[in-house]
């Protein structure tokens, strides 16, 4: 007899696969900051890590368009585009991941901008916490391979430093679990957690070393 819980939570369907062709779209220009690795890949990650995680098709099509409109809302048509394609529950999450609505139009500096986030974050419902943590666990990831790999020239590549980007870090650990109930959002923290500190260690320790 087959085991249950082999069946997929859900089958990605065409309004799933079209929301990947549309994140493809939107971000086909753009690569992660310093790098000439496309953007895409950090969609796809974050997207994975939600399904990983417990998430349903909702929450997946909204980790695939999570920085759709905080990167790409050039004219500010992009929140319609995403209710009218994908429904106003996938445009909430997104929203709710979101740090800014038309950065084009100029946005808050970036301590006060941060800080209003963690303040939303920590009246967020679970879904948006889970595409949260899951984009900040692998945002964090890639911090610490590539500090490993080019030190502090890692800071260079952000609008904020060193010191802010690990109390940004930090703080994002505190809320996230804090505000979750789930414990598929908590597994995310905790791996998230881990990978903070480590950067923090690291970080001290060339401190130290100089």
């Amino acid at each position: 007899m087959p085991d249950p819980r082999s069946k997929p939570r859900f089958s990605p369907s065409p309004r799933f696969t079209a929301a990947f062709d549309y994140a493809c779209q939107l971000h086909r220009d753009q690569a992660r900051k310093g790098t000439t690795i496309p953007y895409a890949s950090h969609l796809m990650a974050v997207a994975a890590l939600v399904m990983e995680h417990g998430g349903g098709e909702e929450a997946a099509i909204a980790a695939l368009l999570h920085d759709a409109i905080e990167d790409q809302n050039h004219d500010g048509s992009v929140p319609g585009e995403i209710e009218a394609r994908f429904g106003p529950s996938v445009l909430a999450l997104v929203r709710a991941c979101s740090d800014s609505e038309n950065p084009f139009k100029g946005k808050e500096d970036w301590r006060p901008r941060k800080e209003h986030y963690l303040h939303h974050l920590s009246h967020a419902p679970d879904e948006a916490l889970l595409i949260s943590a899951a984009d900040k666990l692998h945002n964090a990831r890639a911090m610490l391979s590539d500090y490993r790999t080019i030190g502090d020239e890692l800071w260079k590549r952000f609008n904020a430093g060193r010191e802010d980007q690990l109390w940004y870090y930090g703080e994002l650990v505190t809320v996230l679990r804090q505000a979750s109930s789930g414990a598929q959002v908590r597994s995310l923290v905790d791996a998230l957690d881990i990978v903070v500190t480590a950067l923090k260690e690291e970080v001290a320790m060339r401190a130290t070393s100089r």
